[in-house]
């Protein structure tokens, strides 16, 4: 992979009417510039680039998305016109077949309420489902991309809490991210965690924002060592991964019956209820039934585990 140096960049925008919302250019990240455009008719934005002090007395070739640009742009400073959806690479280069000197990425952002890279999970999550295993700190999010935008690609993510950066790692397949933060469990939460997501399928940038308390997130791991002890009473463990003592971070636990044959979420139940307690006595006549058991922090209500189940 090439060093790239970093690029100097300034730009004018063309108004096309004078009742045009104008484009806002900003500049993201190094070499990585974002067009907001106003959603409805797109004014042209003429953006100058520049290849580096490096090669002020230089004749280099520009490139788009690795073709030489039509008409050919020469010289250190170009000014290439970007319309409608019409963003790309931008490198520059000593020969038309040289090695790139340096580059930028120019990305459009519609100013619109649609989305069309993620797929929504609920009106009440929106685009993405964060949680954690407990109240350490660290916290997984993810998020779905659209049936036409699979090759969409994460550009930048940010996670903060106040003025403290939240370090966050991205998962390989681009689906969701891992941030490894600390915390005191003890601690009450005095502000939220802000999340922020840049992702792009070709030229289209949309970003895509969260936030939340780490209470609102916590979902205890699924409930291990669930079985039926000798005196025919059901018994299972707090998560390993629960914070302890449990006398503070206490669970209460909802347990279901249902008919044999049927999972958890079925709506056939023989009977339901919660209980303190890591066991419950099931008095039925019948033999055969599925029982079920998920945890949920009972001092937030926060959501509830999986489900853990014994036939």
């Amino acid at each position: 992979m090439h060093t790239f140096f970093l690029l100097v960049l300034c730009a004018v925008v063309c108004g096309v009417s004078s009742n045009s919302t104008q484009v806002v250019i900003e500049t993201l990240m190094d070499n990585v510039v974002v067009l907001r455009v106003p959603d409805g008719p797109r004014p042209v934005a003429n953006v100058t680039l520049s290849c580096g002090e490096a090669y002020q007395n230089q004749a280099v070739f520009w490139k788009k998305n690795g073709v030489e640009m039509n008409p050919p742009q020469r010289g250190n400073h170009v000014t290439v016109p970007v319309e409608e959806m019409k963003g790309g690479n931008f490198t520059c280069h000593p020969s038309p077949d040289g090695d790139a000197l340096n580059h930028t990425m120019i990305l459009i952002q519609l100013q619109r309420d649609k989305s069309v890279i993620l797929e929504k999970k609920s009106l009440a999550e929106g685009y993405i489902h964060c949680s954690a295993p407990n109240y350490k700190g660290s916290f997984h999010c993810s998020w779905t991309r659209t049936e036409f935008r699979t090759n969409a690609a994460v550009l930048l993510v940010k996670a903060q809490r106040y003025m403290e950066t939240i370090p966050c790692e991205l998962n390989a397949d681009g689906s969701g991210i891992h941030c490894p933060h600390s915390n005191c469990p003890y601690n009450e939460e005095q502000h939220r965690i802000s999340l922020a997501v840049y992702i792009h399928s070709s030229s289209l940038l949309e970003v895509y924002t969260k936030s939340f308390y780490l209470r609102e997130i916590v979902r205890p791991a699924k409930l291990p060592n669930l079985h039926l002890n000798d005196e025919g009473v059901f018994e299972w463990d707090y998560p390993h991964s629960w914070e302890k003592p449990c006398t503070f971070f206490g669970l209460q636990f909802q347990v279901k019956v249902v008919h044999s044959g049927h999972s958890c979420h079925s709506d056939s139940l023989i009977m339901t209820n919660t209980t303190d307690q890591t066991r419950y006595e099931v008095n039925l006549k019948t033999k055969r039934f599925v029982f079920c058991v998920r945890a949920q922090d009972k001092h937030t209500s926060g959501p509830w585990s999986h489900w853990s189940q014994c036939t």
